[in-house]
């Protein structure tokens, strides 16, 4: 037998060796090891302590395994080519992940027990973005740590717009807390905010000249001979005239003012303005003859004051802060002071623009300074609820300073944004105050004892505290009816303020997903602790009413709200339509002659019948008409040029209809020169409730019955025929009502009981062959021998009637 050849491998040892290392190498596992593993797995099951988190969360981890809980590990995520999540915070980003990640291979038991829960359901879960889950398809047992639809409040543009709305929730005034804020992608808004920055300007100069009154003295006057370094006096006219205009417009005293009304200041004459104003402001140069305005300035300032809670803020530059809305982390923010440099800016990204993303915002201008520096304050606070609104409000803060003195002359982002993702690129100025940390941070308590040094200690929870948890319940309270009330959820959020000099907290935005970095040792300190706290707010005390909530105090909870069974915008209306009724419709009916009689022509030429067919005879006094008004008669001779030919389905019911009714008697002799019979009638759905059909040329009407008994019907002894002189033929009596025979001529109105509704008139013409096609054919013995009447014509009587008759003859 021969031996198959051993096959060599072709593959280098190099390629081998990445191979082998390629192959993961899974742990051995002792027996022990997953017994235990398992034990506490059943125990976690049967508790329904299965966790995921997703996202740079190590103190979320170690808290929930030391609760019993067990993680389900979730798949990475697709690394995204940019973080572009509006209402993400500015560290919780990517650059962390692998931290994370090295946390999760401490110890290999909770791998284990990982892997026996990969396939068993999530009833917790914690990501870094409220997309990586998607919470539609989760029980309502299943927790997460993020609400639908929170963008309304978490990114630029939705607390924009959503503040706007506070007079419906409440009765403050969102300038008390909040800097305007316009988005520039509005063609609307952005025309509101070229006023503003035109206002502001003219508010900003009567302050300069106030202030620069103080150090301008005698001296002064002389530097007026100098035409370069002044400006004129009539810009200060135009900044008090538009003062006034405005504060007339908040006093209703533009209602007369109309569309056509021109504007007080032309746009030639604000660019002048602007000009002027940048080089006072900017640039230092000086009125001339400003000081005799000093007391019209304060007396405006002074009146401005009362409505304009932003003008101690606003300073004197007219520093605007434009932000993308689609960037997170300071990124893309810049401050600027100059109206056509701004408009340039936003002009320049098209894709932005057009999705209404850029919002621009009042700078505050004049801040509370620590040591000469900026500062702003980071506020967590926590939702458990949206019906009813729960707040959960965090003890304790941090400060974040600028690396830069403060400064209105340079308008540098290390000098003016506190982001610690933007100051951590830049090195501290050697000139700054040794009092500012090195690490940029200070924590509330550092911070308290700071006002107490000051004097101000007291402010702190009457002021700042106060003010903070107000701006946080409003901000809320506006975008309550557009997130998803989910009863399961929960989400951390991350306030950041500014404070005035006179201590008020100033909200500048919220942020989802706040960053947990321990970058410093205060964040270090904080950071775990509001992760821990928030775990006893929203596990322990679930089952726990008086549990442990650490830092977190409730400061709002409103009262249970019914929700309606249906929400939205669109409004239903149900229910029927009132029909008008309609009159009922008059028929008159002109009898000419008492002896009711219906003439038949004799037989003519073939042209005389083609006009008989068009016009009847006027000249025989006994000829039979059915008569309607003009107005009727008009309608019926439009129907009558509409009317089709019928179906043969629809003839072959009619001629069935006939037979149950009446027959046409005639001459089986004469079919050849029988005449035409074409009526004036009303359509043919009435029509048909007398037994007619529609003629075989589609145009005129041929009646199948004449038979028009009045119910009861009445006996058949009445059925004789009434031979009469001349060609003409009687119509039995049985046809017709009473009324019909008396002998005057009348008109009334005909409704036949055993019709249910008016006779229609009908105007005999002559008779066609085509139908009585179908019918039952018969010869009167009594008319067809009389000399004076010729074979042809017809007889119309009942068929019963006929019957009865030559019965009772035999």
């Amino acid at each position: 037998m021969q031996q198959m050849p051993v096959l060599q491998s072709t593959v280098a040892p190099a390629v081998e060796g990445r191979l082998r290392h390629s192959v993961p190498s899974l742990p051995a596992i002792k027996p022990d090891r997953l017994k235990t593993a398992k034990v506490l797995v059943e125990k976690a099951l049967k508790s329904r302590k299965v966790f995921s988190v997703q996202g740079p969360y190590p103190v979320i981890r170690a808290a929930l395994w030391a609760r019993g809980w067990v993680e389900r590990r979730l798949p990475r995520p697709v690394q995204r080519a940019s973080h572009c999540h509006g209402d993400e915070d500015e560290d919780g980003g990517d650059e962390r992940v692998d931290e994370g990640e090295k946390e999760e291979n401490l110890d290999d038991m909770y791998d284990l027990m990982s892997r026996l829960v990969r396939n068993e359901t999530t009833h917790f879960y914690w990501t870094t973005r409220r997309d990586d889950i998607d919470g539609r398809s989760l029980r309502h047992d299943q927790m997460i740590n993020h609400y639908a639809n929170a963008g309304s409040f978490t990114t630029k543009v939705g607390l924009c717009l959503n503040l706007r709305n506070l007079q419906w929730f409440d009765t403050a005034d969102p300038d008390t807390f909040f800097p305007r804020c316009y988005r520039l992608g509005a063609e609307d808004e952005k025309q509101a905010f070229i006023e503003d920055f035109r206002r502001t300007a003219c508010t900003s100069l009567l302050q300069h000249v106030v202030e620069t009154s103080r150090w301008r003295r005698d001296g002064a006057e002389e530097l007026d001979k100098v035409e370069h370094q002044f400006v004129g006096p009539g810009m200060i006219d135009i900044a008090l005239h538009v003062c006034q205009e405005f504060l007339s417009v908040l006093e209703h005293g533009d209602i007369d003012v109309t569309v056509e009304t021109p504007p007080s200041v032309e746009e030639r004459q604000w660019e002048e303005f602007l000009q002027d104003y940048y080089r006072v402001v900017h640039e230092g140069a000086l009125i001339r003859g400003s000081s005799v305005f000093v007391e019209r300035c304060q007396a405006m300032l002074i009146r401005l004051q009362e409505v304009c809670p932003q003008l101690d803020t606003d300073g004197l530059n007219n520093i605007w802060i434009i932000k993308p809305g689609a960037k997170s982390r300071g990124r893309g923010i810049m401050c600027m002071d100059r109206l056509d440099a701004i408009l340039a800016l936003v002009d320049s990204d098209r894709a932005l623009t057009k999705e209404s993303k850029w919002v621009v915002q009042k700078y505050l201008e004049r801040p509370l300074l620590i040591h000469g520096t900026k500062f702003d304050l980071r506020q967590w606070f926590l939702v458990t609820d949206w019906n009813p609104l729960t707040v959960w409000f965090y003890r304790e803060c941090y400060l974040r300073f600028s690396t830069q003195p403060y400064s209105t002359k340079t308008l540098h982002s290390s000098v003016h944004l506190c982001n610690n993702s933007i100051q951590k690129h830049f090195q501290p100025a050697h000139d700054r105050h040794p009092g500012v940390p090195e690490d940029n941070m200070w924590s509330c308590s550092q911070f308290r004892a700071f006002l107490q040094q000051q004097g101000r200690g007291a402010e702190w929870e009457s002021v700042v505290v106060s003010g903070m948890q107000q701006a946080v319940v409003r901000a809320l309270q506006t975008a309550q009816d557009l997130v998803e009330p989910r009863k399961a959820s929960f989400e951390l959020y991350g306030a950041d303020f500014m404070l005035g000099r006179d201590l008020r907290p100033w909200l500048l935005e919220i942020n989802a997903s706040p960053t947990m970095a321990c970058s410093t040792a205060v964040t270090a300190r904080l950071c775990p602790a509001v992760q821990l706290d928030t775990l006893r707010v929203v596990l322990d005390r679930r089952t726990d009413a008086s549990a442990y909530t650490g830092g977190f105090q409730l400061i709002y909870k409103q009262a249970a709200v019914e929700v309606p069974q249906y929400l939205g915008v669109n409004l239903l209306v149900e229910g029927a339509p009132l029909r008008r009724s309609r009159p009922p419709l008059h028929r008159q009916t002109v009898f000419s002659n008492p002896s009711l009689t219906i003439q038949f022509p004799s037989d003519q030429s073939s042209s005389q019948d083609k006009e008989t067919s068009r016009k009847p005879s006027r000249q025989n006094p006994s000829t039979v008409s059915f008569h309607v008004s003009g107005k009727e008669n008009r309608a019926v001779g439009e129907k009558k040029r509409q009317l089709t030919s019928t179906s043969p389905k629809r003839e072959s019911e009619g001629r069935t209809e006939v037979q149950n009714r009446s027959c046409v008697r005639r001459s089986c002799h004469s079919l050849a020169s029988e005449q035409t019979l074409a009526t004036h009638a009303e359509p043919q759905r009435k029509a048909r409730r007398f037994g007619m059909s529609l003629g075989a040329n589609g145009v005129t009407l041929v009646p199948r019955s004449l038979s028009f008994a009045p119910s009861p019907p009445p006996s058949t002894s009445h059925c004789k025929s009434m031979p009469s002189t001349g060609h003409r033929s009687h119509v039995s009596r049985s046809f017709l009502p009473p009324t019909a025979f008396e002998p005057q001529h009348r008109t009334s109105t005909g409704v036949f009981p055993s019709l249910r509704g008016p006779l229609p008139s009908l105007e005999v013409f002559r008779l066609r062959p085509n139908i009585v096609v179908g019918t039952i054919a018969c010869r009167n013995p009594n008319v067809s021998s009389h000399p004076s009447i010729p074979r042809h014509q017809f007889f119309l009587c009942s068929q019963r009637q006929n019957v009865a008759k030559h019965k009772g003859g035999t």
